[in-house]
């Protein structure tokens, strides 16, 4: 039976952190990106409550050099670098070289979206698939999945884009063998950076309760 990882992105402020943190999530997304409206404000405060969150912790750049993301890493003890902009595979390598594992984002529109995934599948550990906007994500907006059948790799992706509290029904009938989770993040929110905490859970325990019993492939 397969467990779906759940990732919650856009966390920021400290209370909102604390009770998602007591949901039954996986992983946590902190936002890097200035022009985000869920950015993180800089400052070693942050960094200690960063540092302290018992989830795996994924830290999200758009165009960052690697000396900015490694330092980054290790201010933060982040687990995961999501990179959502125009990263090279080089970078990617570069980043994997120095024991850092990558979560590359992929905007999708069309199965022509995926054929730009193959040159990362030695670098990345995880793809994301979501939504393909004039933005960088927290678009509200999801893609066709059905562009998803032409995904043939080796990398298991995390699915994102529109994600909402009534997603759950189509995520039950939604199957890929390289589907290892999703990313959650506007659907979510009250604000920006402000999760709503009853319909976050009360979805997380459908999708739990389902998963429980179905295999995904």
């Amino acid at each position: 039976m397969k467990r779906l990882t759940i990732k919650v992105c856009g966390m920021r402020e400290a209370e909102n952190i604390h009770a998602v943190a007591r949901l039954d999530t996986d992983w946590m997304g902190f936002i890097f990106y200035p022009a985000s409206p869920r950015c993180l404000p800089d400052g070693e405060t942050c960094a200690t409550l960063i540092r302290q969150c018992t989830k795996t912790k994924v830290g999200v750049f758009v165009d960052a050099g690697a000396e900015e993301m490694l330092e980054k890493a290790a201010r933060y003890g982040l687990d995961y670098l999501q990179l959502h902009g125009h990263e090279s595979p080089d970078l990617c390598e570069t980043l994997r070289q120095a024991e850092c594992r990558v979560i590359k984002a992929f905007p999708v529109a069309t199965a022509a979206d995926l054929e730009q995934t193959a040159a990362y599948e030695s670098c990345a550990a995880y793809f994301l698939f979501d939504t393909k906007c004039d933005t960088y994500g927290g678009s509200g907006r999801r893609f066709d999945w059905r562009a998803l059948e032409a995904y043939t790799g080796r990398t298991p992706f995390l699915l994102g884009g529109g994600l909402r509290p009534e997603s759950a029904e189509e995520l039950f009938r939604f199957r890929h063998p390289q589907w290892t989770g999703v990313d959650l993040n506007s659907g979510f929110e009250t604000a920006p950076a402000l999760k709503d905490v009853v319909p976050l859970e009360r979805f997380i325990y459908q999708l739990r309760n389902k998963t429980n019993q179905e295999t995904y492939l």
